[in-house]
């Protein structure tokens, strides 16, 4: 929900994930063909590591897991893993307007998750926010893919009057 209330350190952490994303994702398209997927990915998850390692000490400090916890977590690494190296392979060889409304369907999954997990009910304000979110999304690969179009002539071969 807008507003200042709510918005504290982890909030900051959010935001600046989002630009780190953003930024990886544009460089990820710069990087040459023959870079093998499979160590863009093994770079990015060793930067998230030393990142995680860097505010470890601001968050409270390192705690042991359990075991089950270590499991889980070997979990997460093993499919954030997967995750990394399909979005890499995605980035790079499709277009980037054309992966990003992919992405949306994160806050599906979070809304969903959130219901079954925590029992999170998403009011109308949510329900609202998302789908402008996935609506501009999908409304910013539509005009790309309209904007890509080639442009058909008319009987004469030459394009319409002011293209």
């Amino acid at each position: 929900r807008p507003g200042v209330e709510g918005f504290n350190q982890f909030s900051l952490f959010a935001l600046v994930s989002v630009v780190f994303c953003a930024v990886r994702d544009l460089a990820t398209r710069r990087i040459p063909a023959h870079v093998p997927s499979l160590f863009i990915t093994l770079v990015t998850t060793v930067t998230v590591t030393i990142a995680g390692a860097a505010i470890i000490v601001p968050l409270g400090g390192w705690t042991a897991p359990s075991g089950r916890a270590l499991g889980l977590l070997t979990l997460a690494a093993v499919l954030l893993l997967i995750g990394y190296q399909c979005v890499i392979m995605a980035l790079r060889s499709g277009d980037i307007s054309a992966v990003a409304p992919f992405r949306y369907s994160a806050l599906l999954w979070a809304m969903l998750l959130g219901y079954l997990v925590f029992g999170d009910v998403p009011d109308a304000l949510m329900v609202t926010g998302a789908t402008i979110i996935v609506l501009s999304g999908l409304y910013a690969f539509y005009r790309e893919r309209i904007r890509h179009r080639p442009v058909a002539a008319d009987a004469s071969g030459l394009p319409p009057d002011g293209l």
